[in-house]
């Protein structure tokens, strides 16, 4: 559908985390000739070849159509994490939303969608061996983050059903950091008492070693660069993102020079749960509850059919997201923008 010039790629959520990542690759690769960011607010950020258009999806007067007209693909990125104490307001934004931008590439003829689906969608599975692609994704009922990432897996089953001519390709990344990301996740998991100065090898006397609790992470720019190669290849289905080592009291301790200590799953989830009450962490014990029985991921689909694989280490990952911390480091952006902590 591309006019000659290059493809035209619609990215939604194009100021947050992953998307500033996928506009920044995009608009650095050849191919690709115009880039439509969508998201709540106009950043003051001009990245090349790019165009803003500021849109709410948990609206319903959200004007899809006319955005979409002749692109060639479209990166859904866009997600609401919070209020954690009121999935309703995330089920508008992050299931209706994207329902609304299914509803819009199909009338629009859009080649192909690119989704953001996550390792939450997956249901309980194994900690210590991967499983791959076909693992059941019907997520962790109790965890709003997970039923409704779960939920989208299912739309998009009907979807893929009632229009074949959609090439639709599903993320399901790991967690994912980054250094200009360090203040908005602090936001967003840990709130404004978290001390981001604190965060730093030394100062902690011991580590909690909860059982369950090893999961797999990425570095932002290397999911950006799955998600370039999606939008240029000829590829349907779901891809696992993560990079090695998982992540584990054991790893943790040595990167924080501090001693892991067994401590039991119902006294981890009391503490979290009593600040989760007090409004004093944005992170639900419900969501602790899930992080504990996500599988780990094999990636060699990623890996064979888009040759993707990550540049960084989880190590990698988590020390120059620490020193973001440190440093409240962000991007001109408002979900990512940066601020002094401590």
């Amino acid at each position: 559908m591309s006019n000659g010039s290059g493809r035209k790629v619609v990215v939604t959520g194009a100021t947050g985390n992953v998307g500033t990542g996928v506009v920044r690759l995009l608009a650095e690769d050849p191919e690709v000739g115009s880039i439509v960011g969508l998201a709540r607010r106009i950043p003051d950020w001009s990245p090349p070849k790019t165009r803003w258009s500021a849109v709410d999806l948990a609206s319903e007067e959200a004007a899809l159509d006319g955005l979409f007209e002749g692109a060639d693909a479209v990166v859904h990125l866009a997600w609401a994490f919070q209020p954690t104490h009121d999935p309703a307001v995330t089920w508008r934004t992050n299931v209706l939303g994207s329902i609304r931008v299914f509803e819009a590439v199909a009338a629009a003829r859009v080649p192909a969608l690119v989704h953001a689906s996550s390792v939450g969608a997956y249901s309980p599975g194994p900690k210590d061996h991967p499983v791959d692609e076909s693992w059941p994704t019907h997520g962790w009922p109790d965890a709003a983050y997970c039923r409704e990432k779960a939920y989208l897996e299912r739309t998009l089953d009907t979807f893929e059903r009632d229009h074949p001519a959609v090439r639709v390709v599903r993320m399901r990344p790991g967690f994912l950091f980054q250094r200009e990301s360090a203040s908005e996740q602090r936001r967003i998991f840990g709130g404004r008492f978290l001390p981001g100065p604190a965060v730093r090898p030394g100062l902690l006397p011991f580590l909690p070693d909860v059982p369950g609790l090893r999961v797999q992470v990425l570095h932002t720019d290397d999911a950006a660069e799955a998600y370039r190669l999606a939008v240029r290849t000829d590829v349907r289905g779901a891809f696992n993102l993560a990079t090695d080592p998982p992540v584990d009291a054991g790893l943790l301790g040595e990167m924080f020079d501090a001693r892991p200590v067994r401590l039991p799953r119902t006294a981890a989830r009391s503490a979290i749960a009593a600040a989760w009450n007090l409004h004093l962490l944005p992170a639900s014990p419900h969501l602790f509850d899930a992080v504990l029985r996500l599988p780990l991921m094999d990636c060699t689909r990623a890996r064979v059919d888009l040759g993707w694989r990550p540049e960084r280490s989880a190590p990698e990952v988590l020390e120059e997201f620490l020193r973001g911390m440190r440093a409240g480091a962000g991007a001109p952006t408002e979900p990512m923008r940066g601020r002094k902590v401590g």
